[in-house]
């Protein structure tokens, strides 16, 4: 991606092909990650005006922007017609046969209008797989319902709601990104725009991820960010069709933790809806406007990131290697939401005894190298900030989702 994580990884490579392409986040020699029992990942995007270098069609890219102009066909959505233009990456090639992709995005959808976002791979003999829908995204639900669209399991790959995983364990060597902007016919509301397109790839290591020593948070004393804290378990009961609160809404409150921190919540206004006396009303909001109507959840990793980065201006779903990349984030002021799963005993000291899927926020570390958070998961807020240890955080973490972290920046 273009500037997401600069100096901050080692063994990665930021790499500026040409002043108009994307800037690549790669990681180092696919042998010498398999040897280290790394996880090999790439973040590559298009942002502001590197947008230019995708091919258009009913599309213009205009002050860093793609916005629909004139469409080139229609399509139907749940009865109603829209008029459609299309943006498309280039392909990309992340120099390792990747396993899995997630792409993040950033767009406008004002009145009845949406996006949708496409994948396409090409394996190492020059067949490509057909275009995988990542789903259908609009910011608020007024007019449609975001989803994602099953797992369009045909050909070299498919999709396990937000996540395109190949067919073949030996990967895809390359990818690109179609973007489609979808406004009502007749509508003369604003068009939909898009300021930022990006995809993660990964490979996962033949064995477990290897874990980390102490970084450098930790040989510099610690540190702890100031990230408000915020309880899911608060909400429990609240809106069944969005999840109804409790365990079901991880993700959206670590959002809005990190969020409050950079003091980007929605205006008062935008959650107004919410009855008085909710606690962190904003929580709600994130919820519904994060809401997988196919998945039947809130836990789509694309969809909480594209919420936040209406709000915040530039959030990325990423895979990083261990908790020493974590540490150089945290060490420049960015807490960092990371998705974890563990069983009975296997994260001492967590609120709840075990999960399958779980987003918490690391917001610093202690000298020693442990990982301080704040667990949404937590009965109120009072019990949201704790320290866990290092090695059996950072195992919850690389085995249960490849190192997949939401990194939020203002």
């Amino acid at each position: 991606m273009r500037r997401l994580l600069p100096s901050l990884l080692p063994g990665l490579v930021l790499t500026l092909a040409a002043p108009w392409a994307p800037v690549v986040l790669a990681s180092g020699a696919p042998a010498e990650a398999r040897a280290a029992g790394k996880i090999q990942s790439d973040l590559t995007g298009w942002t502001g005006e590197q947008l230019v270098d995708g091919r258009t069609a009913g599309t213009v890219v205009r002050r860093g922007r793609v916005f629909l102009k004139s469409p080139v066909t229609t399509t139907r959505v749940d009865g109603t017609t829209y008029d459609v233009g299309r943006w498309v990456s280039r392909w990309a090639r992340p120099g390792f046969g990747f396993t899995e992709l997630v792409a993040s995005w950033e767009a406008k959808t004002p009145g009845d209008s949406m996006i949708e976002v496409e994948v396409r791979g090409r394996d190492a003999s020059g067949r490509k797989s057909s275009w995988d829908s990542l789903g259908r995204w609009a910011y608020g639900d007024r007019y449609s319902e975001r989803t994602s669209l099953g797992s369009q399991d045909d050909d070299l790959a498919r999709v396990a709601t937000d996540t395109w995983r190949t067919a073949s364990s030996a990967g895809l060597e390359r990818w690109r990104l179609r973007v489609s902007l979808l406004r009502r016919t007749g509508a003369s509301t604003k068009p939909p725009s898009v300021g930022h397109v990006a995809a993660t790839t990964s490979r996962r290591p033949s064995s477990s991820p290897a874990t980390s020593k102490p970084g450098k948070v930790a040989r510099a004393g610690g540190a702890v960010l100031d990230v408000p804290r915020y309880s899911q378990m608060v909400h429990q009961g609240h809106y069944p069709q969005w999840g109804n609160g409790g365990e079901a809404w991880c993700s959206p409150t670590s959002v809005s933790m990190v969020l409050g921190y950079y003091d980007a919540l929605p205006k008062e206004k935008d959650y107004a809806w919410v009855p008085e006396g909710h606690a962190a009303p904003w929580v709600d909001h994130a919820a519904r406007s994060t809401f997988d109507h196919g998945y039947d959840g809130t836990g789509n990793w694309s969809f909480n990131v594209a919420y936040a980065a209406r709000l915040v201006g530039r959030a990325d779903v990423s895979r990083l290697p261990d908790l020493r990349a974590v540490e150089r984030l945290v060490a420049d002021g960015v807490p960092v939401i990371v998705s974890i799963a563990f069983g009975s005993g296997e994260l001492s000291g967590a609120p709840i005894s075990a999960s399958n899927g779980h987003l918490l926020v690391v917001v610093g570390f202690t000298a020693d190298g442990d990982v301080v958070v704040n667990d949404p998961a937590a009965d109120s807020p009072a019990g949201v900030r704790r320290t866990y240890d290092r090695g059996q955080l950072e195992r919850a973490w690389l085995d249960a989702s490849t190192g997949t972290a939401y990194v939020l920046r203002d």
